[in-house]
């Protein structure tokens, strides 16, 4: 039977994911707001001029200094449990361990990754797809700020009932997780394995803040342009007057703008990605290895 850690070890591991996750969401989202303001109004169907264009890059900022911090912390800590139970080694009947299934490189670990990246951005939806609701409906200059979009949707409550305000609140759900879970999927282990090499290569224990954000950059440029089509369609879903479905919103963009607009903001995604990846990753590393060592 494999042996598993112990209590204290458990919390202690979970507090590092939290408060580093916080700390990493927190710092990423306020000092790269206005790249993804204007990634938005790109990707708006009124035309970035008609959403505000340069102006009020900080519209919405409110919802995101709200929702950055619980979002990243359940992130992190379902991604790093999840991780770590998955990672236990299995034995065999003799109780000897099977080697190789989480040796450098494996598949194995690898498919770990994907799987607790893509649980761990299921978990921060519940708070990410209605603070993105409130936030980009405010870059799209819908309403003048943040509290003004969340009082709008409020008010249907008598026409549209609880449940309706519930539906508008999460408008886009299944789009955000179609999103975030291939990106996730492709992010995560991409940092992981070159972290893993790092390691290897300088015989350490851990990577330090500055390495673990350049390999964030890398991993979130080649995710952030490989689904791009679903960040577009996902924006287009949240900024519509009236819900519809998925199909039918690509029905739409095909018809009206053409394939090339699948790949609108495309630029200002990679950067802001890539520049967030650097930021987030490196953040959390830094405060995770920063917890370490005060331990």
């Amino acid at each position: 039977m494999s042996s598993s850690s112990p209590p204290s070890s458990n919390t202690t591991s979970f507090t590092r994911a939290l408060l580093a996750g916080a700390l990493a969401g927190t710092t990423v989202d306020l000092s790269l707001y206005p790249i993804d303001t204007l990634k938005t109004r790109l990707q708006s169907s009124t035309g970035f001029a008609a959403s505000g264009g340069f102006r009020g890059i900080y519209a919405g900022v409110g919802s995101a200094l709200i929702g950055s911090a619980p979002g990243a912390a359940l992130f992190f800590v379902t991604y790093e449990g999840i991780k770590s139970q998955l990672q236990v080694l299995p034995t065999g009947g003799n109780g000897q361990e099977l080697a190789g299934r989480h040796a450098p490189g494996s598949l194995s670990k690898s498919v770990d990754h994907m799987l607790a990246a893509s649980a761990g951005e299921v978990a921060a939806c519940a708070v990410r797809v209605p603070t993105e609701v409130i936030k980009q409906r405010a870059q799209a200059a819908q309403q003048p700020s943040s509290i003004a979009v969340l009082r709008f949707i409020l008010a249907q409550r008598p026409s549209i009932g609880v449940l309706g305000v519930w539906r508008e609140m999460y408008r886009g759900w299944g789009i955000t997780i179609m999103r975030e879970v291939p990106f996730t999927a492709i992010q995560f282990p991409l940092w992981e394995s070159m972290k893993a090499w790092r390691r290897r290569k300088l015989a350490q224990s851990e990577v330090s803040a500055l390495e673990s954000g350049a390999f964030g950059s890398v991993a979130g440029a080649v995710a952030a342009a490989l689904t791009t089509p679903l960040d577009v369609l996902k924006t287009r879903l949240m900024l519509a007057e009236k819900k519809q479905s998925a199909a039918s919103m690509v029905v739409e963009i095909w018809k009206v703008s053409g394939p090339r607009a699948f790949l609108a903001g495309i630029g200002p995604r990679i950067m802001w990605i890539s520049a967030g990846g650097a930021i987030f990753l490196g953040t959390y590393q830094w405060a995770h290895n920063s917890m370490v060592d005060f331990a």
